[in-house]
């Protein structure tokens, strides 16, 4: 058993991994984080789900993605800690977002376009000498979905105090944002996919799902004054948090019901 992963060392070592690289690429469901002010991050195994939902024109035809692949997704929206740590450090922009009141701290930035958030990524990526980007919309769907095909990952009725919207059943109900980690993660160890704030993703906007890649990437050919979101907020529905729901908006808006959540390939 040592002379084989001994061996197993020294191929990988060859072809430019490390065992600590290797480890990493294997450890679906691990946590780590890359720097001290950086988000937590959860490795998401590769797989493949039915994408979208009937009934719902532009979440329509649904259809099988296969996401070949490890990456890691941050388990929490990124806070307002988190991105006052990039201010702090001379990044993204100096653009300290207003809280609306609500405070700081480990609850969800919000006031951030998708314009603002890719100075975000270019200071995170910098710093850790990693590859941050927004998710696809494919891959939010998949961590959403967490291996379930119904509405909500926890079923298909919403419940009560599941999730931070309106009538969800919880405190912070169309008032305003919650910290993170107010509810339950779901499967794959991830938080809020379903409400507190909607979620920025990288894909630009289409009507529907005719053309949509397969594979998990983004889809960079749609509407070029538009980018994907993801979820319902706090403000929203339950028909707005369900695992399938999109919407789209100009990469300028800013508003206290969006947020975001990083990902990195693996």
């Amino acid at each position: 058993m040592r002379f084989a992963l001994v061996l197993a060392a020294v191929v990988l070592g060859g072809l430019g991994f490390s065992q600590a690289d290797a480890q990493t690429q294997k450890a679906a469901g691990s946590l780590f984080k890359d720097c001290s002010q950086c988000p937590d991050m959860v490795v998401i195994s590769p797989g493949s789900f039915i994408m979208g939902e009937d009934g719902r024109t532009r979440e329509m035809p649904r259809h099988t993605v296969t996401v070949g692949y490890s990456f890691a997704v941050s388990r929490f929206d990124v806070t307002f800690d988190e991105w006052d740590a990039c201010v702090a450090d001379g990044g993204c922009g100096m653009y300290r977002p207003a809280d609306a009141g609500w405070g700081r701290g480990r609850r969800p930035v919000v006031n951030v376009s998708w314009d603002d958030i890719q100075s975000y990524l270019a200071w995170i990526s910098k710093k850790t000498s990693k590859r941050y980007r927004l998710p696809s919309e494919a891959e939010w769907e998949y961590v959403a979905r967490a291996g379930t095909t119904t509405a909500f990952w926890w079923g298909n009725d919403v419940g009560n105090g599941n999730a931070n919207c309106d009538h969800c059943g919880s405190a912070w109900d169309d008032k305003q944002t919650s910290p993170v980690a107010s509810f339950r993660p779901n499967a794959f160890g991830v938080y809020d996919t379903a409400g507190n704030v909607t979620q920025w993703v990288e894909d630009r906007w289409n009507a529907n799902y005719n053309g949509a890649p397969q594979d998990g990437s983004a889809w960079e050919a749609g509407d070029p004054l538009r980018r994907v979101m993801r979820s319902g907020s706090w403000y929203n529905g339950p028909a707005a948090q369900h695992s399938a729901f999109r919407n789209g908006d100009s990469p300028r808006v800013r508003n206290v019901k969006i947020g975001f959540r990083i990902a990195v390939t693996m």
